[in-house]
């Protein structure tokens, strides 16, 4: 996530020259003379197949959803103007151990690219190797770090090896399915490494030489296509370095003969277990866009446009939730999120009628006032655009632009495609928001007693003992690293030892406590004492190490103490993020009358994950496994302790997901098919959430969240292709103890639609609009509402016209209210799928409130 310039060294004679023939040429084009499948570029934008081209990309990460979600995403992303589906590549799905190779299920990467091709898209692939991504480490795999002599991102010979091999069989891959754009596939942009100008200087002059190395090795893959290189500050020609930022108008590339490109736009942020849920506005992203292409940018992308999910053990961070929705336009489920999707589109659509006068003209910029401005791109054939800039934070603005009065709202972009008509402005949002809810199902056991809850489930369980089970994998006098013991092939790892206490200690004859304190590295960690948890601890997402400090439960003679500690997903990013480990440095235990216990040093008997890992007894193949005890009812509060129930699938089509609130913190399965970590915890009630965000101003994550004191995530979307009709297995691992028979399915539905507008909104109705006819097109500012296919408006339940107050869900009628308006609103929408509420006189009594800017606000349900 962000941006990289690179430079490579060998033939840096070449380059030179290049570089001064270019300069002096200034803004000709790399290459001139296109031809069919050609992608080039100038200074100010690709050329694809001789013609320059505007482009609107989105972000949607192939491993973050399922084949059979792959084709409605991209088709969703097409609906919302978008011409490019730009994806990492994840080496660490792709190649689980060297030259061992996988492109099946969720990383058959040439069915993606295919899909893309087949909807008429174009595509980035940004292969990295490396991501960041809040993917798992950095999405390099955990191999690569124990083969001798490797330090990542650097000029490392054997990390240089093994990612030239990787980046090379990916280019073949593409090359033999005929995918480059240079072959007549989709792709017209590759990228090599991945925001490395952060860290580079932190690696000396072998991160400088690495950064030439790998735009040479790129580029000697020999694409077609033009490489890029995002947030690297010294990318050599012809490498295209690119930025990435919740703003990039201010953005320019290190060569005056490179178009401006951002790889990343940042519509929301990710979430951590145990902290607050980040949301970005509508406004301000469609701002942050609006001002990029002002600016004279050319290829914007949103990072993420359908952000995902984080299956099995995928998340990094640490402490990346399995969620990884971002607040994007598309949400974790495939839903288009309302408003933010609808409005985007509408920002899209109007971007794109200004493309010729854009893409062939420089602009022209004019002060409006201390904080006013226009950028007006016009030419001798009468092409015209101009972008109206306000960027005061928080004071709206009239201005005068050619002899014109304008309206500009705080923090906004008036967009005129014919330099007249405002025809979009990102403030005024005019598309619905819809009304999304978890709506909770029962687990049926069978098709015959579809009325029974998950309680009357058939379950299963498997209890696992606190230590060591089977034989110790090794004993070690002191503490091992976590990372380096387990490789990642497991989140959990035991460390075990015993003490000897005497009968006459003070807290035995007081019936008190002893305490255990403790300090690790991360991520968590569970304490048994002779098999009963005693506490929990862990880290957080901004420092994943810990202390802590526990009572236990010590008896006379010997005690076993079990330590299980646990990763939450591993380091995706920073300069040597493959060194930093987890597990415990410090173990002591006071409250002996001969002082405080060190067993720092002692001896510590290890074993390397779950027994019921190590049976497979959440794979597919193995869930009808003897090792399983029936049990008429679950369990409840058991720690360490794997369930079994058998399920239908859920009624319907909607997207569906795990309610596991009443849960401690584990793993699940729905056939063999990993759903990911959960963890239901709770961020602090005492920080700071907002009801209603203010847009204006410059955006950072922490400024409009919300969910104080609630679960981070709550929800684990399982995709409707994993279910069969019938005899669906769960399988949960719940390591402290929750309430398995309280576990629900949920589907994710849209329950209905509001929508507001003002007499001030932009009169066009952009999803109409037709960029020759402008001025035909004018009318009233129109409002639409529409509920999902096979369902209709089946209630109105607000309808206010005149200077109504509140957000959906509150709207309340102001003190000048239009009587006729709910019935207004019943007589067009009542049981349509969709309608249409012009703000017209022969629709609402246009007389109320003469001083003040009339409005209507409306909400529906949807059934």
């Amino acid at each position: 996530m962000k941006i990289i310039m690179s430079c490579f060294s060998s033939n840096f004679q070449f380059v030179f020259l290049v570089s001064i023939w270019i300069t002096v040429m200034s803004s000709s084009l790399i290459a001139v003379h296109a031809t069919n499948g050609s992608v080039t570029y100038d200074r100010r934008s690709l050329i694809i197949n001789g013609h320059r081209k505007l482009l609107i990309s989105a972000s949607i990460h192939y491993p973050r959803s399922v084949p059979a979600m792959w084709p409605g995403l991209v088709q969703l992303a097409k609906e919302g103007g978008v011409d490019v589906i730009e994806t990492y590549v994840f080496w660490n799905g792709h190649e689980l151990s060297p030259d061992n190779y996988y492109f099946g299920g969720r990383y058959d990467l040439v069915k993606f690219c295919k899909i893309v091709q087949q909807a008429g898209m174009y595509m980035t692939l940004r292969i990295g190797p490396f991501v960041a991504a809040e993917w798992n480490f950095g999405g390099l795999p955990v191999w690569l770090h124990y083969v001798p002599g490797t330090t990542f991102r650097t000029d490392s010979e054997p990390f240089k090896h093994h990612m030239q091999k990787f980046m090379t069989y990916i280019v073949n891959l593409m090359k033999k399915e005929r995918l480059f754009a240079s072959q007549g596939g989709p792709i017209i942009l590759s990228q090599v490494e991945n925001e490395y100008g952060y860290y580079e200087n932190a690696y000396g002059e072998g991160g400088k030489r690495y950064a030439l190395w790998a735009a040479k090795m790129a580029l000697s893959q020999d694409t077609g296509v033009p490489w890029i290189m995002c947030q690297q500050y010294d990318a050599p020609d012809p490498v295209i370095d690119t930025c990435n930022s919740f703003y990039c108008d201010q953005f320019k590339p290190i060569s005056p003969y490179k178009p401006k490109i951002w790889t990343e736009n940042w519509p929301g942020w990710f979430k951590t277990f145990g902290a607050r849920d980040p949301h970005r506005p509508a406004e301000d992203v469609a701002y942050s866009v609006a001002r990029f292409f002002q600016k004279g940018g050319s290829v914007q992308n949103y990072y993420m446009y359908h952000g995902g999910t984080n299956f099995g053990r995928t998340a990094g961070g640490p402490f990346i939730t399995t969620s990884y929705d971002y607040d994007a336009p598309i949400d974790e489920y495939g839903l288009p999120r309302f408003p933010k999707w609808g409005h985007l589109k509408e920002l899209h659509k109007v971007i794109k009628l200004c493309e010729h006068a854009l893409l062939n003209n420089d602009p022209t910029l004019l002060s409006l006032g201390p904080l006013q401005e226009a950028d007006v791109y016009h030419d001798a054939s009468g092409a015209c655009a101009a972008f109206l800039a306000n960027m005061d934070d928080k004071d709206d603005k009239v201005v005068q632009f050619r002899n014109v009065s304008y309206h500009l709202p705080a923090w906004s972009v008036s967009i005129l495609p014919d330099c007249k008509n405002v025809v979009f402005n990102t403030a005024k949002v005019g598309c619905q928001t819809s009304v999304v809810i978890m709506a909770p199902l029962d687990l049926h056991p069978t098709a015959r007693s579809p009325k029974r809850d998950i309680k009357s489930l058939q379950w299963e369980v498997f209890k696992e003992t606190a230590g060591v089970w089977g034989v110790a994998d090794f004993t070690k006098n002191g503490f091992v690293d976590h990372i380096n013991t387990t490789k990642d092939t497991t989140d959990y790892l035991w460390y075990t030892t015993s003490i000897f206490v005497d009968d006459d200690e003070e807290f035995l004859r007081n019936r008190s406590s002893a305490m255990l304190f403790i300090e690790s590295k991360g991520h968590a960690m569970h304490v048994f004492i002779n098999q009963k948890l005693q506490g929990s601890a862990s880290g957080n997402g901004t420092v994943p190490h810990f202390k802590f400090g526990t009572p236990i439960a010590l008896k006379a003679g010997k005690n076993e103490i079990a330590l299980l500690s646990m990763t939450v997903g591993l380091q995706t990013a920073g300069s040597f993020y493959e060194w930093i480990g987890a597990g415990p440095t410090s173990v002591e235990v006071e409250g002996f009358k001969n002082g405080t216990l060190d067993l720092s040093a002692c001896t510590w008997t290890y074993k390397i994950g779950l027994q019921g890992e190590n049976l497979r007894i959440h794979k597919s193949y193995n869930l009808n496994s003897k090792i399983w005890a029936p049990t008429s009812e679950p369990p409840k509060q058991q720690p360490l302790t794997w369930y079994k129930a058998v399920v239908d699938a859920p009624p319907g089509n909607e997207p569906v997901a795990l309610d596991m609130i009443h849960m401690g913190k584990g793993m699940a399965w729905l056939n063999g098919q990993e759903i990911g970590r959960y963890w239901p915890r709770k961020s602090s009630k005492y920080e700071k959430c907002v009801t209603q965000c203010d847009y204006r101003g410059k955006f950072n994550p922490d400024k409009c969240d919300t969910g104080c004191g609630e679960p981070t995530q709550r929800w684990y979307h399982v995709p409707r292709s994993w279910f069969k009709p019938s005899r669906n297995i769960l399988v949960i691992f719940e390591e402290t103890g929750g309430d398995p028979s309280r576990v629900r399915f949920s589907v994710r539905k849209v329950s209905g639609a509001c929508g507001h507008l003002s007499e001030d909104h932009p009169s066009f109705d952009v999803e109409y609009l037709e960029g020759s006819e402008i001025e035909n097109d004018k009318n009233r500012a129109t409002l639409r509402l529409k509920c999902p296919t096979n369902t209709n408006i089946s209630a109105v339940k607000f309808a206010s016209f005149g200077n109504p107050t509140g957000t959906c869900g509150s709207y309340m009628q102001g003190d000048c209210h239009d009587p006729n308006s709910a019935s207004l609103v019943e007589k067009v929408c009542l049981n349509q799928n969709e309608c249409a509420l012009e703000m017209s006189s022969r629709n609402f009594n246009m007389q109320l409130c003469p001083s003040t800017v009339k409005k209507l606000a409306v909400e529906v349900n949807c059934s």
